[in-house]
Formats: C-alpha cells, structure tokens, sequence
C-alpha cells in the first residue's frame, strides 16, 4: 500500500496548507479535506472509496464537490465509511438539498453516487488484499482511528483526538505498525483549549508515546496555523525513545 499526504494542516493559510487527506493507493481516499482539489480529474475519477474519521468541515470539505465532479462522468457509486454519528451529520447538514444535493438518492436510491456505510470502532472493512479497521479516539464529535494493513505492514492514523487509553491499548495491538499518524494540534500554554477541544498538545503526546509498546516512525499532523513550529519545538524537547517528525504535504508512505 501507498499513502500520499494531499494534506494534513489544521487549517488553511499558505501554499501547503491543505487540510487532512490522504490518497491510498489510486482509489482510496483516508479523510477527504481541502488537499483533495489538487488532485487532477482523472485522478478524482478513480476514487471508490472514503474513510473518514469524523464530520467537522477541515476533513469532510472535498467531499460534496467530488461527488458532484465525477458522478456524472463515471456512474459509480462512492462509499463513505464513518461512524454512524459522523454519517448523520453529513446527511442532516451537508446533503440535504439546502446546502447541498442529496446524492444518496442522485440518480435514484438503488444507483446512487454516494453511499454512507456506518463503521464502529473495532470494526474493518477488506478491500482486496488492504484491510482499514476503525479505533477509538475521544473528540469533540463521534470519531475514530483508521488503521490501515497491507497484509505486509500497517500504518494508523489518529484522527482527530485527546489522549485516550483506547487509542493507546488499539496501538500496541498493531505489531506491524510502521508509521503512526498523529495530531497534535496546540502547543503547550494552550494545554487548557487543547483540553475542551479534545485535542492534543505536546504534553498529552508525550503521556501517550511513552505508553506505547510497539516503536513505529510517528509524524505529527494537523498542526494549527501559525504554531507549528512552536508545537514542533516543544515536541523535539520531549524525552522518550520515539522521536517525532513533522508531517510533510506530498510525503508518501509505503508499507
């Protein structure tokens, strides 16, 4: 499997400022943020599939513009996978007709160009020989984790999140993990927003990689405009065997 970073900011603000989207392979996508509109349209085209962590607008932005861009044109079906939370959001207050067409009926309900599959967390989903099993995180809104298995090695994504025992223990249950994923999104003197925003902050990141057990590379993303090489640096002064880099727009993953 391939990952490939279209974005991975906490928000927008300059060139590489795309916020959370990954493309799996050609027709995966993990998050469907604002990183997705640079993709050309025969790439848009290929896109079977979405895995989305939650409903809040920095990881869902792309999504009712690529239904509307490739339905018409390919007559296949794409599927949303999300906790069941998360899809009545987007049916109540994304495709609804007001702000958007509901394309779970568009051209009709049996044919339709978007189809919303619920997932919980511990729950996976097998496409071919790729197996995406959703984890549990704590946020503000229903979410989850997308562990992502090749069969040959996995990589998480965290998500948006706070610390949680859950995330932690789902973690160390990855033996294969290579790469972890992981938000944080304040430094640390805003611990207190990063609190009622469950997010985390350097120190929460620390509490949480010191419980882990397994030893993947971890990159840090979702980083809030204008504090990234803030919660960078306090990152780096972290004592612990695992050491932090920042997520890169375009990097790509291979495992």
């Amino acid at each position: 499997m391939k990952l490939t970073v279209l974005g991975c900011s906490g928000g927008i603000g300059g060139e590489d400022s795309r916020t959370s989207s990954f493309l799996v392979d050609d027709d995966i996508l993990i998050d469907c943020g604002t990183g997705v509109g640079d993709l050309d349209f025969s790439a848009l085209r290929h896109i079977d599939h979405i895995f989305v962590s939650h409903a809040h607008i920095d990881h869902i932005a792309a999504i009712p513009l690529l239904v509307d861009a490739i339905g018409e044109v390919c007559y296949h079906t794409i599927t949303v996978y999300a906790p069941p939370g998360a899809l009545h959001i987007l049916r109540a207050h994304v495709f609804n007709w007001l702000v958007w067409p509901d394309f779970t009926s568009i051209p009709n309900r049996n044919h339709p160009y978007l189809r919303l599959q619920p997932i919980m967390a511990g729950e996976s989903v097998r496409l071919g020989e790729r197996t995406f099993t959703a984890l549990p995180v704590w946020h503000t809104v229903p979410s989850v984790a997308w562990r992502l298995d090749s069969g040959a090695g996995q990589l998480i994504y965290s998500g948006d999140t706070t610390y949680c025992p859950e995330l932690v223990e789902a973690i160390n249950a990855s033996p294969a993990l290579r790469y972890l994923i992981v938000e944080t999104a304040f430094p640390e003197e805003m611990r207190a927003l990063a609190v009622s925003s469950r997010h985390l902050c350097p120190g929460m990141l620390e509490t949480m990689l010191n419980e882990l057990t397994v030893r993947p590379e971890v990159y840090i993303s979702h980083l809030k405009p204008g504090f990234g090489a803030r919660i960078m640096e306090q990152i780096a002064a972290l004592r612990g065997p695992l050491r932090p880099k920042r997520l890169e727009h375009g990097q790509e993953f291979v495992f």
